[in-house]
């Protein structure tokens, strides 16, 4: 090993920190811990009931991929539960929380084939709590349906501006890829349940990407460039075209509204028997039924009266006046015109 290898393996302490997420770490390797680890370390946890077929058939492949690493895995079917402990020959110290953070991810519904992938050094998981962010159920479902988009579009554009695997479970959200990536996501879930829409940190992603090609605004402040947006709370209630204006303050409270006793007190119905009520009101609407039968017949009536003719007046030959030169010109001109034919 020359002494230039060296040299590019020691991770650059004067680069800048924005630069720090493309650092290169040294590997661990069996080398570095040739005696292993002093105790034994194990994590279990649940699953659902729903899993437990799933499971079941990828369990080999479990059990084969964290043999690899020396780590032993456990499946209980009875009590619904995974566990994972280390073994003599584990020589990682690191790995049992790798792997328990592989369990976690199968349990949240997470494919096998993409939560092995956590064991790797430069690949972690977040699993985000988004249950109790928003207490009202309405608003949670549909602020969850809005970070899955129509047909999920919304979240595959998420996965790969932030090259992570995210998926929305329940009341948690599963993302697995690079640490820069894994904040982003989770900024993004956080605020689409605060009612945030996921467009407004898309767009700011995408600008920022392209920012970062560019080597002249690689150490500038970007702010300037980002979109500013801001939250307008316009309410959605239907307001009525006419607005009633309000009348000038008076201390006093509103007049009490007259109850029924109130008028027919008032009337004078209120001392009338129950006879006599029963007489006023067939009365009363005799009186209504004989007007509305008079307004009928005269809509009736009104397609039997003839429309009014319109007065032509012819003009008297008085009014009109006649040039008699000009008619004996014309005369005398159709005339000559027959004696020369």
């Amino acid at each position: 090993m020359t002494e230039s290898d060296v040299e590019l393996e020691k991770p650059s302490h004067t680069a800048p920190l924005e630069n720090a997420w493309q650092m290169k770490l040294p590997k661990f390797k069996a080398e570095h811990n040739p005696h292993g680890l002093l105790e034994e370390s194990s994590f279990a946890t649940l699953f659902p009931q729903y899993r437990e077929q799933y499971l079941r058939q990828i369990w080999p492949l479990v059990e084969k991929t964290l043999g690899e690493h020396f780590i032993k895995a456990e499946l209980d079917v009875v009590e619904g539960s995974m566990t994972v402990r280390t073994t003599r020959k584990t020589w990682d110290p690191y790995i049992i929380i790798k792997a328990r953070d592989m369990i976690k991810l199968m349990s949240r519904s997470v494919p096998f084939e993409q939560a092995k992938r956590v064991l790797e050094d430069d690949v972690g998981c977040d699993i985000i709590k988004i249950g109790k962010i928003t207490t009202n159920k309405d608003k949670f479902i549909k602020r969850r349906l809005r970070l899955i988009g129509p047909n999920g579009c919304t979240l595959k554009s998420i996965e790969l501006l932030t090259n992570c695997y995210v998926l929305v479970q329940g009341q948690t959200v599963s993302a697995l890829g690079p640490y820069k990536g894994l904040q982003q996501v989770r900024k993004i879930v956080e605020d689409t349940m605060k009612n945030v829409h996921p467009i407004y940190n898309i767009k700011a992603l995408m600008i920022k990407r392209e920012l970062a090609k560019d080597p002249k605004l690689k150490n500038e402040n970007w702010e300037r460039f980002l979109p500013k947006f801001v939250n307008q709370n316009i309410s959605k209630r239907k307001q009525p075209k006419k607005k009633r204006e309000k009348g000038p303050y008076t201390p006093f409270p509103p007049r009490q509204m007259e109850s029924k006793i109130d008028k027919m007190l008032e009337s004078g119905e209120y001392f009338l028997s129950a006879q006599q009520r029963r007489i006023k009101q067939q009365k009363a609407m005799t009186e209504k039924q004989m007007i509305a039968t008079k307004l009928r017949e005269e809509k009736r009536n009104q397609a039997f009266v003839p429309p009014k003719e319109q007065s032509t007046t012819k003009a008297s030959a008085s009014d009109t006046s006649v040039n008699l030169e000009k008619l004996k010109a014309k005369i005398k001109k159709a005339q000559k015109g027959k004696l020369n034919f």
